[in-house]
């Protein structure tokens, strides 16, 4: 019975893998969405992994161990606490795969469970190092600084740029 795992692979070797998995028959998944980069002369259109180093593998066991022998191939993610590759629920797995085939925005992936009022970082953008509050506002996210005598200044900010913080005080200042 075959099963989904993420397999990891050399940094900068996401789409050869994937180039040689479509050679030999083995049913997978690489993330890639398309994205406009701005040099000093020209823009450009890009295919760009989202997970680097990480390819989603849909194989029996039997097969699974054989992928390891790939030059690229690395390991593949376990299970917390044990040295078992992690099974990705098909189900999961469908609409992940499902959601990369039809949004129309960028797909951001963010392993933290931000919640609205957790205090979060902005890791990527032109807002990095600020700090604040998720708020969540007419269903877009929210990165929220409070001035204690006004109340909260927010900000939109997508939800891929930030990183939560723990353990740090009720209130940030930005910088």
């Amino acid at each position: 019975m075959k099963k989904w795992y993420a397999l990891y692979v050399k940094m900068h070797h996401e789409k050869k893998i994937a180039q040689r998995f479509c050679e030999q028959g083995i049913e997978h998944f690489l993330p890639l969405q398309t994205v406009v980069r701005q040099w000093s002369d020209r823009k450009k259109k890009l295919e760009q992994v989202v997970i680097p180093m990480m390819i989603f593998v849909h194989v029996e066991e039997s097969e699974r161990i054989t992928l390891l022998q790939d030059p690229s191939a690395l390991s593949y993610l376990t299970l917390r606490g044990t040295r078992h590759p992690a099974v990705i629920p098909e189900k999961e797995m469908q609409q992940f795969i499902f959601m990369f085939d039809f949004s129309d925005s960028a797909i951001h992936f963010c392993q933290d469970i931000l919640t609205p009022g957790c205090k979060v970082r902005v890791i990527k953008g032109p807002l990095q190092g600020l700090e604040g509050e998720l708020f969540q506002q007419c269903g877009k996210h929210e990165v929220g600084i409070l001035i204690p005598q006004l109340g909260y200044a927010t900000v939109e900010v997508p939800v891929g740029y930030l990183q939560k913080i723990e353990g740090q005080s009720s209130f940030f200042k930005s910088f």
